[in-house]
């Protein structure tokens, strides 16, 4: 876990880059906004979202993937 949270802020534009990747060099398509829009909005879907609740023992930031069914808790 230690080492996740180091990746997290980076994880974004890693799996654009990734999905590019995929999109371009793979499957053979030309870059046009259409694949662009696809890249960001599948590296948008499968990275983490981060929202902030405040409960009774102060403000925790609580953050969800898409495929992972835990809350992973971090107190501010």
């Amino acid at each position: 876990m230690k080492n996740l949270k180091q990746i997290i802020p980076f994880l974004f534009p890693i799996l654009i880059i990734v999905f590019g990747l995929i999109t371009y060099k793979i499957l053979g398509y030309e870059p046009t906004i259409y694949t662009v829009l696809i890249n960001v909005g599948g590296a948008y879907l499968l990275s983490p979202k981060f929202k902030t609740v405040e409960k009774q023992n102060g403000v925790e930031e609580q953050m969800k993937w898409l495929f992972f069914k835990k809350v992973i808790n971090k107190k501010i």
